[in-house]
Protein backbone atom coordinates (compact mmCIF):
# COMPACT_ATOMS: atom_id res chain seq x y z
CA UNK A 1 0.00 0.00 0.00
CA UNK A 2 0.93 3.74 -0.98
CA UNK A 3 2.34 6.04 1.98
CA UNK A 4 -0.16 8.63 2.28
CA UNK A 5 1.08 12.66 2.30
CA UNK A 6 -1.17 15.14 3.06
CA UNK A 7 0.11 18.36 1.62
CA UNK A 8 -1.44 22.05 2.86
CA UNK A 9 -1.18 24.74 -0.13
CA UNK A 10 -0.91 22.67 -2.76
CA UNK A 11 -2.18 24.39 -5.95
CA UNK A 12 0.91 26.39 -6.31
CA UNK A 13 4.93 27.22 -5.23
CA UNK A 14 6.52 24.63 -2.93
CA UNK A 15 3.44 22.82 -2.23
CA UNK A 16 2.35 21.89 -5.74
CA UNK A 17 6.42 20.65 -6.19
CA UNK A 18 6.13 18.57 -3.20
CA UNK A 19 3.03 17.52 -4.47
CA UNK A 20 4.23 16.55 -7.81
CA UNK A 21 7.31 15.25 -6.30
CA UNK A 22 5.82 12.88 -3.57
CA UNK A 23 3.35 11.51 -6.04
CA UNK A 24 6.47 10.13 -8.64
CA UNK A 25 7.58 8.74 -5.75
CA UNK A 26 4.56 6.27 -4.56
CA UNK A 27 3.07 7.96 -2.28
CA UNK A 28 -0.42 8.76 -2.69
CA UNK A 29 -0.88 12.60 -2.23
CA UNK A 30 -3.83 14.11 -0.71
CA UNK A 31 -3.59 18.24 -1.58
CA UNK A 32 -5.56 21.23 -0.34
CA UNK A 33 -6.17 24.57 -1.46
CA UNK A 34 -8.28 27.20 -0.04
CA UNK A 35 -9.33 29.12 -3.49
CA UNK A 36 -7.19 28.58 -6.04
CA UNK A 37 -8.90 26.08 -7.67
CA UNK A 38 -8.00 25.86 -10.83
CA UNK A 39 -4.43 25.92 -10.16
CA UNK A 40 -5.09 23.13 -8.12
CA UNK A 41 -6.91 21.29 -10.49
CA UNK A 42 -4.14 21.67 -12.95
CA UNK A 43 -1.78 20.15 -10.37
CA UNK A 44 -3.83 17.22 -10.02
CA UNK A 45 -4.00 16.56 -13.78
CA UNK A 46 -0.27 16.64 -14.14
CA UNK A 47 -0.21 14.16 -11.39
CA UNK A 48 -2.90 11.72 -13.22
CA UNK A 49 -0.90 12.39 -16.12
CA UNK A 50 2.25 10.72 -14.71
CA UNK A 51 0.07 7.57 -14.45
CA UNK A 52 -0.25 8.40 -10.66
CA UNK A 53 -3.57 9.58 -8.42
CA UNK A 54 -4.44 11.91 -5.98
CA UNK A 55 -6.98 13.71 -3.87
CA UNK A 56 -8.02 17.37 -3.66
CA UNK A 57 -9.61 19.02 -0.85
CA UNK A 58 -10.54 22.34 -0.69
CA UNK A 59 -10.12 24.09 3.07
CA UNK A 60 -9.25 27.67 4.35
CA UNK A 61 -7.06 26.54 6.96
CA UNK A 62 -7.57 30.09 8.71
CA UNK A 63 -10.64 28.79 10.44
CA UNK A 64 -10.40 25.55 12.35
CA UNK A 65 -13.52 24.00 11.79
CA UNK A 66 -12.23 23.31 8.43
CA UNK A 67 -8.90 22.10 9.99
CA UNK A 68 -10.80 19.43 11.37
CA UNK A 69 -13.18 18.59 8.98
CA UNK A 70 -10.04 17.68 6.98
CA UNK A 71 -8.76 15.45 9.26
CA UNK A 72 -12.30 13.98 9.65
CA UNK A 73 -12.15 13.75 6.01
CA UNK A 74 -8.34 12.27 5.80
CA UNK A 75 -9.37 10.02 8.99
CA UNK A 76 -12.50 8.34 7.42
CA UNK A 77 -11.16 7.78 4.08
CA UNK A 78 -7.42 6.57 4.65
CA UNK A 79 -7.47 5.84 8.69
CA UNK A 80 -4.04 6.79 8.39
CA UNK A 81 -1.44 9.73 7.39
CA UNK A 82 2.29 8.70 6.57
CA UNK A 83 3.72 12.38 6.09
CA UNK A 84 2.16 15.68 6.61
CA UNK A 85 3.29 18.87 5.34
CA UNK A 86 2.46 21.72 6.68
CA UNK A 87 2.69 24.25 3.83
CA UNK A 88 -0.17 26.18 3.21
CA UNK A 89 0.64 30.05 4.60
CA UNK A 90 -0.13 33.95 3.40
CA UNK A 91 2.17 37.14 3.67
CA UNK A 92 0.93 40.83 4.18
CA UNK A 93 4.31 43.50 3.32
CA UNK A 94 3.01 45.87 5.52
CA UNK A 95 4.63 47.86 8.37
CA UNK A 96 3.18 47.02 11.92
CA UNK A 97 1.67 49.95 12.74
CA UNK A 98 -0.73 49.53 8.76
CA UNK A 99 -1.43 46.24 9.81
CA UNK A 100 -5.53 45.63 10.93
CA UNK A 101 -6.72 43.20 13.81
CA UNK A 102 -8.31 41.44 10.64
CA UNK A 103 -5.05 40.69 8.94
CA UNK A 104 -2.82 40.08 12.12
CA UNK A 105 -5.54 37.14 13.03
CA UNK A 106 -5.69 35.81 9.98
CA UNK A 107 -1.84 35.68 9.17
CA UNK A 108 -1.37 34.15 12.98
CA UNK A 109 -4.71 31.16 12.04
CA UNK A 110 -3.18 30.52 8.83
CA UNK A 111 0.59 30.55 9.44
CA UNK A 112 0.64 29.27 12.92
CA UNK A 113 -2.80 27.76 14.57
CA UNK A 114 -4.01 25.37 11.44
CA UNK A 115 -0.57 23.67 11.42
CA UNK A 116 -0.85 23.31 15.30
CA UNK A 117 -4.15 21.83 14.73
CA UNK A 118 -3.12 19.46 12.50
CA UNK A 119 -0.44 18.56 13.27
CA UNK A 120 -2.08 17.32 16.71
CA UNK A 121 -4.74 15.80 15.38
CA UNK A 122 -2.58 13.43 12.64
CA UNK A 123 -0.24 13.20 15.15
CA UNK A 124 -2.85 10.81 17.02
CA UNK A 125 -3.10 8.91 13.64
CA UNK A 126 0.46 8.59 13.64
CA UNK A 127 0.94 7.86 17.05
CA UNK A 128 -1.56 4.48 16.37
CA UNK A 129 0.51 3.15 13.46
CA UNK A 130 3.91 4.17 15.37
CA UNK A 131 5.44 6.45 12.35
CA UNK A 132 5.13 9.23 10.88
CA UNK A 133 6.75 12.64 9.75
CA UNK A 134 5.70 15.86 9.72
CA UNK A 135 7.34 18.80 7.72
CA UNK A 136 7.13 22.12 8.39
CA UNK A 137 7.48 24.63 5.96
CA UNK A 138 8.59 28.10 7.76
CA UNK A 139 10.94 30.81 6.40
CA UNK A 140 14.11 32.17 6.81
CA UNK A 141 11.96 35.37 8.40
CA UNK A 142 11.23 33.32 11.13
CA UNK A 143 15.03 32.91 11.89
CA UNK A 144 16.52 36.25 11.34
CA UNK A 145 13.14 38.80 10.85
CA UNK A 146 11.71 40.67 7.84
CA UNK A 147 11.11 43.92 8.00
CA UNK A 148 7.68 45.01 6.60
CA UNK A 149 6.65 41.26 7.71
CA UNK A 150 6.99 41.86 11.53
CA UNK A 151 4.21 39.19 11.50
CA UNK A 152 4.94 36.95 9.33
CA UNK A 153 8.02 36.41 10.56
CA UNK A 154 6.78 35.96 13.86
CA UNK A 155 4.23 33.24 12.63
CA UNK A 156 7.55 31.51 11.14
CA UNK A 157 9.54 31.63 14.27
CA UNK A 158 6.81 30.13 16.36
CA UNK A 159 6.47 27.22 13.95
CA UNK A 160 10.21 26.88 14.21
CA UNK A 161 9.57 26.74 18.15
CA UNK A 162 7.03 24.51 18.02
CA UNK A 163 8.58 21.91 15.39
CA UNK A 164 11.35 21.75 18.00
CA UNK A 165 8.91 20.82 21.28
CA UNK A 166 7.03 18.94 19.19
CA UNK A 167 9.67 16.88 18.41
CA UNK A 168 10.71 15.73 21.68
CA UNK A 169 7.03 14.81 22.05
CA UNK A 170 6.42 12.54 19.43
CA UNK A 171 10.21 10.96 19.00
CA UNK A 172 9.18 7.72 21.24
CA UNK A 173 6.81 6.91 18.23
CA UNK A 174 8.87 6.85 15.89
CA UNK A 175 7.50 10.08 14.55
CA UNK A 176 10.42 12.82 13.08
CA UNK A 177 9.28 16.25 13.49
CA UNK A 178 11.25 19.14 11.42
CA UNK A 179 10.91 22.67 9.82
CA UNK A 180 12.32 24.33 6.52
CA UNK A 181 13.06 27.62 6.41
CA UNK A 182 13.48 28.54 2.30
CA UNK A 183 15.10 31.90 1.80
CA UNK A 184 14.37 33.65 -1.44
CA UNK A 185 12.55 30.70 -3.70
CA UNK A 186 10.71 31.74 -6.87
CA UNK A 187 7.30 31.30 -5.77
CA UNK A 188 4.25 34.10 -5.55
CA UNK A 189 5.36 35.82 -2.64
CA UNK A 190 8.52 36.78 -4.51
CA UNK A 191 6.54 38.26 -7.18
CA UNK A 192 5.33 40.73 -4.95
CA UNK A 193 7.85 42.21 -4.17
CA UNK A 194 9.36 45.32 -6.76
CA UNK A 195 12.25 45.04 -9.83
CA UNK A 196 14.81 46.97 -8.03
CA UNK A 197 13.63 45.45 -4.78
CA UNK A 198 14.60 41.58 -6.22
CA UNK A 199 18.00 42.70 -7.91
CA UNK A 200 19.09 44.19 -4.53
CA UNK A 201 18.20 40.66 -3.05
CA UNK A 202 19.43 38.23 -5.66
CA UNK A 203 22.91 40.79 -5.02
CA UNK A 204 22.95 39.56 -1.22
CA UNK A 205 22.97 36.03 -1.80
CA UNK A 206 25.79 34.55 -2.37
CA UNK A 207 24.99 31.91 -4.61
CA UNK A 208 23.75 34.18 -6.70
CA UNK A 209 20.41 33.43 -7.92
CA UNK A 210 16.79 32.54 -5.98
CA UNK A 211 16.38 29.16 -5.21
CA UNK A 212 13.51 26.74 -6.75
CA UNK A 213 10.58 25.33 -5.21
CA UNK A 214 11.64 21.85 -6.80
CA UNK A 215 14.60 22.46 -4.71
CA UNK A 216 12.65 22.53 -1.03
CA UNK A 217 10.24 19.97 -2.40
CA UNK A 218 13.95 17.70 -2.83
CA UNK A 219 14.58 18.43 0.95
CA UNK A 220 11.32 17.80 2.01
CA UNK A 221 11.02 13.89 0.03
CA UNK A 222 14.45 13.72 2.13
CA UNK A 223 13.36 14.28 5.45
CA UNK A 224 10.42 11.80 4.89
CA UNK A 225 12.56 9.10 3.66
CA UNK A 226 14.15 6.40 5.75
CA UNK A 227 17.77 8.01 5.24
CA UNK A 228 16.44 10.99 7.43
CA UNK A 229 14.76 8.40 10.32
CA UNK A 230 17.89 9.76 12.83
CA UNK A 231 16.92 13.56 11.95
CA UNK A 232 14.38 15.16 14.14
CA UNK A 233 14.04 18.85 15.99
CA UNK A 234 15.58 20.66 13.05
CA UNK A 235 15.14 23.79 11.58
CA UNK A 236 16.89 23.52 7.99
CA UNK A 237 17.68 26.40 5.92
CA UNK A 238 17.64 26.14 2.12
CA UNK A 239 18.67 30.16 1.27
CA UNK A 240 21.89 29.66 -0.19
CA UNK A 241 24.14 30.98 2.08
CA UNK A 242 21.85 34.22 2.57
CA UNK A 243 22.19 34.82 6.63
Amino acid sequence: MKKIALITGSSRGIGKQCALLFSKNNYFVIMTYKSSKQEAMKVLDEIKNQGNNAMLIKADLSKKSECMKLVNTVKDIFGKVDVLINNAGISIQKLLIDCSDKEIENLISTNLIAPIILSREISKLMITNQFGRIINISSIWGEIGGSMESVYSATKGGLISFTKALAKELSLANITVNSISPGAIETDMLHQISENDLDFFKNEIPIGRFGKACEVAELALFLASDKASYITAQNIGINGGLN
